[in-house]
């Protein structure tokens, strides 16, 4: 196992973190600190770091030091430095004390932070092609990615720390001043703007800004789900929380659920600029990304360039695997008999190749929750999930991914607190998904491979499972027979079982 710390210093926070890893298998977020720095604070037209700001962030930089020392981590960190830092005139105040500390800063083009943007997307959506946008304290990125290639984008000086002192001149912005900061952002990028609107790309936005304000609507619909990667922000929400947002002081801001106090005096300017964004983007709403500049940055520490991992569906299932290992043979088995539980009985379910693959997710993680404890590990396994995003699913395959965790051993499946995320038809869905899981887990209930393989005879009110065996299974026929209520309430047919020797 390898360690390696990365330092953000951006315009608005100084954020260290320490990821675990084995190089292209896999990796965990191990340790953060993060400290609010407003390295951006009056920047102004001059372009100058204020002796606070250069206090701020010394003061964060020597505690990360001391942290990284008695990590054992000195030798294994990475210090990023952004828009402040990019532009700012006596830089050299800051960077020499750096050098002092032992760190060696890399200074970011506005070119190279939209790019490290892109590696986050590229390996945490199972998409290939979107417009990525980040919004920080000091300046916005804003990049189109093709292929999971990054393909154009730059940086733009529209951070939320510096539209804030730039156009904000009260607590509660006048109409006047949001009017001026929207017309600066349509000056500012007018070409890039217009090439988004020609396309359907997704829309993809990261950083500590709209986390925030995700987390605040999320909040306030009583979303089911507390992850925020992956969470759809619909334009519509946004809006409303705007609006709100605008007519609240600072110090109300700060008690929003979800808005971080620290930002309370500048999220407003960022919850403008993404409004702004959507709607002249003419996009119903954006992807919340949970992962951003840093893990950008780590990527090309745990992969061989390109830095993408083949499959991120896939990848993600097996990092949690790796976190919670299971015994190989049995979870290989479960999902070799899940997948073909589905194809022989798919005249009856006509379900898609994405059921497929949450099936075979759900059977692949369907005793994690033995790491906790095996009585009631189907609960824990389902706990579990709820609180690790799964990259390349969306939030409802991930609420089914959890039911079919939660319902593999025992009980009628229910949609129960997702249902806000699932459809009537995923009702059904559910059930045949967890029918396919359920009997294979029964068909290894010996966890001794005896059914090598199964064909389904379906006739109108029977479908009869042939199992090829070595020897007669007795166990596993015995446990799965006890299914065939859930059966008849999936497939609206009797469960038949009869061993075949091979």
């Amino acid at each position: 196992m390898r360690r390696q710390a990365i330092i953000d210093l951006g315009s608005n926070t100084a954020r260290l973190v320490v990821y675990a890893y084995e190089p292209g298998e896999w990796y965990r977020l191990e340790d953060e600190i993060r400290e609010r720095v407003r390295l951006a604070e009056g920047f102004g037209a001059s372009a100058t770091l204020s002796p606070a700001a250069v206090g701020r962030a010394l003061n964060a930089l020597r505690m990360f030091a001391d942290f990284a020392e008695g990590t054992g981590l000195e030798k294994k960190v990475q210090l990023i430095g952004t828009s402040a830092l990019r532009e700012a005139t006596n830089r050299d105040e800051l960077l020499d004390p750096i050098a002092q500390l032992g760190f060696s800063v890399s200074i970011l083009s506005g070119r190279e932070e939209a790019q490290l943007g892109v590696e986050a997307v590229a390996n945490g959506f199972r998409f290939a092609d979107a417009w990525v946008v980040d919004l920080g304290g000091g300046s916005m990125q804003l990049s189109r990615m093709v292929g999971r290639v990054f393909e154009e984008g730059g940086a733009y000086p529209f951070g939320m720390v510096r539209t804030t002192e730039r156009f904000f001149t009260n607590d509660r912005p006048k109409a006047s001043e949001i009017k001026a900061l929207e017309a600066a952002l349509d000056k500012g990028l007018k070409g890039t703007l217009k090439r988004a609107r020609k396309d359907a790309l997704p829309l993809v936005g990261m950083g500590g800004t709209v986390r925030n304000l995700a987390r605040a609507v999320q909040r306030h619909l009583n979303y089911p789900l507390t992850l925020l990667h992956g969470y759809f922000l619909e334009r519509e929400a946004l809006e409303a929380l705007t609006d709100r947002l605008l007519r609240l002081t600072t110090a109300q801001r700060a008690r929003v659920p979800g808005i971080n106090p620290d930002r309370a005096d500048v999220i407003v300017a960022g919850a403008v600029v993404y409004r702004w964004l959507l709607r002249r983007a003419d996009r119903p709403g954006l992807l919340i990304s949970g992962h951003g500049l840093r893990e950008g940055a780590f990527y090309q520490h745990f992969l061989p360039a390109p830095h993408r991992v083949p499959d991120v569906a896939r990848f993600s299932v097996d990092q949690l695997l790796a976190r919670y290992p299971q015994p190989p043979q049995h979870t290989a088995q479960v999902r070799k008999l899940a997948g073909r539980l589905f194809e022989e009985l798919r005249p009856l379910h006509a379900l898609d190749p994405r059921d497929a693959l949450i099936l075979d997710a759900a059977a692949a993680l369907h005793d994690i929750g033995t790491a906790v404890s095996y009585y009631r590990h189907h609960k824990h396994g389902a706990y579990l999930l709820t609180a690790v995003p799964l990259s390349g699913f969306d939030h409802r395959e991930q609420a089914l991914i959890i039911l079919l965790v939660r319902y593999h051993q025992s009980g009628m499946p229910k949609i129960g607190q997702f249902r806000k995320l699932l459809s009537k038809d995923d009702e059904i869905r559910l059930r045949q998904l967890t029918l396919c899981l359920r009997l294979a887990e029964f068909l290894e209930r010996s966890r001794a491979g005896r059914v090598k393989d199964l064909q389904a005879e379906i006739e109108p009110k029977v479908v009869r499972l042939k199992l090829q065996a070595t020897e007669r299974p007795d166990v596993e026929i015995a446990e799965t027979r006890k299914q065939a209520p859930l059966f008849r309430a999936a497939f609206h047919r009797r469960l038949e079982l009869q061993a075949v020797a091979e």
